[in-house]
Formats: structure tokens, sequence, C-alpha cells
């Protein structure tokens, strides 16, 4: 088998989104309610999601900090609901906050998907070596509130590469199997839509890292940067283009609210590639 047909077979995850929020950039408040963020993940799972990824506090730029008990209230519930009701699927929560992880895994969660890398509260660190659970360490320059206002680096690939190794080195010292971590480069958190790019077309450079490369790029603002303007749900085609350009640049799992597309997607090119 050539490199490139092993490449395309490689195994892959999709993580669906499930916002419980009411102010996420594409799809606030449509499953704030508990019953219907239920549904809509055992929707993504009977698309093919592999991951569902619960969240209760929006980081979209300039967002509020979420008070905890609001966060909880919001994630517990769908969690559970989605556990009650047979879903097979993994599950992961999508929060700064350790005391939401701990709750989380409790109800059934099996992965800590934290934008902060860890780095949000004092004991992020003790509480995922506590916790059996993967953990995702995201990279952002700044927090939600202000990562937008005016994004500098003076090499994005490296200095994010630079970061989740010094995160990656923390985890272990702090006593986190460094099987257990997965890595995001964080497209859309502190970046221009040239940082974006940039982060995307060395994407490559993150596997270096040896550990999985997450890519989180499903309806964000720099598709519609190079596009058109529109509401985010209009940017499945260019979704779908992120998603198979970080493919071919070795990521393996993708945060996507468009499951059952991006599914299809997949199965095409790596076909084709495997052809080839």
């Amino acid at each position: 088998m050539s490199d490139d047909s092993a490449d395309a077979r490689r195994a892959v995850q999709i993580m669906g989104v499930v916002n419980a929020t009411p102010d996420s950039f594409s799809d606030g408040g449509v499953y704030l309610d508990a019953q219907a963020a239920v549904a809509h993940g055992l929707k993504l799972a009977s698309d093919g999601a592999d991951i569902l990824d619960i969240g209760g506090e929006s980081t979209r730029p300039g967002a509020e900090e979420v008070p905890l008990e609001l966060e909880l209230a919001r994630t517990i519930p769908v969690i559970e609901g989605l556990r009650k009701k047979g879903c097979e699927a993994a599950i992961s929560i999508d929060t700064r906050k350790p005391d939401v992880a701990r709750a989380a895994v409790s109800a059934g969660a099996s992965i800590w998907n934290d934008v902060t890398a860890l780095s949000f509260a004092p004991d992020s660190l003790d509480t995922a070596m506590s916790l059996p659970c993967d953990i995702v360490l995201m990279h952002a320059q700044g927090d939600p509130k202000t990562m937008q206002r005016d994004p500098h680096y003076d090499d994005v690939v490296e200095e994010v590469y630079a970061y989740l190794a010094r995160r990656i080195e923390a985890c272990v010292k702090a006593g986190v199997s460094e099987e257990r971590l997965i890595v995001d480069p964080g497209i859309g958190f502190g970046k221009t839509l040239n940082h974006n790019l940039n982060l995307m077309a060395h994407l490559d450079r993150f596997c270096a890292l040896g550990r999985p490369v997450l890519l989180g790029a499903s309806r964000k603002r720099f598709i519609a940067a190079l596009d058109r303007e529109g509401p985010a749900k209009d940017r499945l085609g260019g979704s779908l283009a992120a998603v198979l350009s970080g493919f071919s640049r070795g990521a393996s799992i993708f945060r996507v609210h468009d499951v059952a597309e991006t599914r299809q997607a997949l199965s095409v090119f790596s076909a084709i590639e495997t052809v080839r």
C-alpha cells in the first residue's frame, strides 16, 4: 500500500456540535431547551457523528463568561438525557471550567474539550489528571470577549505549535498521560483571516506533536470573508472545503455542525484517494 493510500484510510472521527446556549454564532437559542438539545444530538449521532460536543457557554468573539451554575444547568441534563436515550456516541463537554468537566464526566462524558488548553483555572491541570477522559487542548489568543480586537503573531504556525507543545508538556508534568491528549490550533480564536488560512495550509505541522489533530472550522466567519456575507448556516460549502483540506493534511477529528454532509464528503474523498 502506498503512503497516500494508507493516509486516506486512516481513522477519522466526526464531532457533532450541540450548543445548549442562547448566543452561539451559528445556532444560538435553537437547542437551549434540554429536550431539543438531546433530540438534536440523537439526530447528529444517527447522521454519523462519532462524538457529540455539548457546550453551555458560547466562546464566539465578544461572548461573556457564563456563571458556573447556569453552565451546569444547560449541559448536564443534555448529557444525562443522551445517555438515558441509549446514545452510543462518545460525549465531549466543551467547557473551560473544571467543575463543569467533573460533573459532565460523572454524567457520562468521556472527553473534555477546553478552548483554554487547561489554563483557565488554577485547578484545571489537577482536574484533568484526576478525570478518566481524553482532553482537547486548543490554542486561543486572549479570551472570547477580546480575542478578535487585534490579534498579532510574528509566525502564527510556529507560535501556535510552540504553545500546544508547552501545554502538552505541562499536562504530562501534572500527571496527565500524553495518550489522552488531542490538539486543536483554534481556528477563529484570536486569529485574522490570514492567520486562519496559514494554520489550515500548514495543519500537517501540528501532526509533528504526535497527537491527534482536531480541526474546528465549521461555519466560521473566515468562510464568509472569502465568499459573501450571509447567515452562518449558509457556509456549508466552505465548511466542507476546510474539512477536506484538513483531512489531506493529517487532521483526524472534525468538529462540525453538518454531520451527514461531512461524513459523505469524507467518504467520497478518501475513497478517491485510496484508489489513487
